[in-house]
């Protein structure tokens, strides 16, 4: 069988499909999340702190380290189970173990994580979610009871997921503890596997949420920047149309505007674009769920509709409109410009036709120049040949008058004949 060179990344890049495999959860048990957002940027995080805070965690517990250079890491944490993924913007710890108390989201499981190792994390909390995975309940009548007492019911979502396999249901409000709550109540035919994928959807739905709404502060406070800068570009437009203001000065106030503009814009993308794909994914992993409704509650999906979606449609609304005041503000800028060189062509033309004036004036006045110079050179050229021959003259009986009567209309006929020869060689 013949043999192909492989790629050096290839079998690498087919792992990293099975890398990241669902948690096996049975009946009975409790699981819990936390999100840490590291405080710098996704391109200037240092990766090594999230894995060294990871390790220090895994070390009070006497437990195996991840790989070198690994993103996500399953092992063992005491009695419970550990999953930690390192994400482009954030670090997700995932635990769960069996055993449920008699009292609903015990926080026994959060003693997990101990306070001064929290208080080291490379970053804040963004979120965090307690799971209640409850025995196999079939009574629709007692899943109702427990949803009574356990969640706020103004705001409480439930439904049937995957078939009918599962009811699941969340307020998405923060409890005493500063925590999330999810009561998932599966059918007794429910495997391992397929509590774990749910519990691993509701964990992606919980944190993408939370990190898209990361964009909705930062469209609130563009607005409150964008509302003035629209002020003061249309009161800048409007005053484009009279003389009130130089367009010299017109252009410097309307590129400092689109400056700005488009320092908010290099500023907002990054925010905007993430929230548009972590959107995307709580939407796709709410589809996936595949719900139907429970005793008359909203869904998950009807919840978002309502609550999640509005922000989202502010962070996109926002996002539109920063892009068009920037493309007005260019806009307007091309047409001060044009104004602007417009201006200056007609004071150009102007300039140019002052010097046709000029020049006209100043050929007048050379002509005239040069029509006394001729008179003047003419008048000593006749009074020079006169003196040379009134001598001669004398001889035949002519006066000196008629001497120079009769030189006059040829030296100046020779004279105006050299000038315009000169003036011709100069030309």
């Amino acid at each position: 069988m013949p043999s192909f060179p492989d790629h050096p990344q290839r079998y690498d890049l087919a792992n990293e499909l099975h890398a990241r495999p669902f948690p096996s959860i049975r009946h009975g048990s409790q699981a819990a999340i936390i999100a840490l957002k590291p405080v710098k940027n996704a391109a200037a995080r240092d990766r090594d702190a999230d894995r060294a805070h990871l390790i220090a965690l895994l070390d009070r517990y006497d437990a195996q380290h991840p790989k070198p250079g690994a993103t996500h890491f399953s092992g063992k944490l005491g009695r419970y189970h550990l999953k930690w993924e390192q994400h482009t913007e954030f670090v997700t710890y995932l635990v769960h173990g069996e055993g449920l108390s008699d009292r609903p989201f015990d926080s026994a499981i959060w003693d997990l994580f101990p306070q001064d190792w929290m208080a080291t994390a490379p970053g804040p909390r963004i979120t965090s979610a307690h799971f209640r995975i409850s025995e196999g309940i079939a009574d629709d009548d007692a899943i109702s009871t427990c949803l009574k007492d356990w969640f706020e019911p103004e705001s409480l979502a439930a439904n049937r997921v995957l078939d009918g396999n599962a009811v699941l249901a969340s307020d998405f409000r923060i409890d005493p503890a500063g925590h999330m709550r999810f009561a998932i109540f599966p059918r007794p035919e429910a495997g391992p596997a397929r509590i774990g994928r749910i519990v691993q959807r509701l964990c992606e739905i919980e944190t993408y949420k939370a990190m898209a709404m990361l964009g909705f502060p930062k469209a609130g406070e563009l607005n409150a920047r964008m509302a003035q800068i629209d002020t003061g570009l249309s009161a800048l437009l409007r005053d484009m149309t009279g003389d009130s203001t130089a367009p010299d000065q017109q252009l410097d106030q309307l590129l400092t505007y689109a400056t700005e503009l488009e320092n908010l814009m290099s500023r907002a993308s990054f925010r905007f674009g993430a929230t548009g794909a972590y959107e995307a994914i709580v939407q796709q992993r709410i589809e996936i769920l595949r719900e139907e409704r429970f005793a008359g509650r909203q869904t998950f999906a009807e919840f978002m509709l309502r609550r999640f979606d509005p922000a989202m449609r502010t962070v996109k609304s926002t996002e539109t409109r920063l892009r068009s005041m920037t493309d007005r503000a260019f806009r307007a800028g091309e047409l001060l410009r044009t104004k602007v060189e417009v201006g200056r062509s007609a004071q150009n033309q102007d300039l140019l036709e002052s010097m046709d004036r000029r020049a006209a004036l100043q050929l007048r006045l050379q002509e005239t120049v040069e029509g006394l110079s001729v008179v003047a050179i003419s008048y000593y050229a006749v009074s020079l040949l006169s003196y040379l021959l009134a001598p001669v003259a004398y001889e035949f009986g002519i006066e000196k008058p008629w001497v120079t009567a009769a030189l006059v209309l040829p030296v100046i006929a020779a004279v105006w004949l050299m000038t315009r020869r000169i003036k011709k060689m100069v030309h």
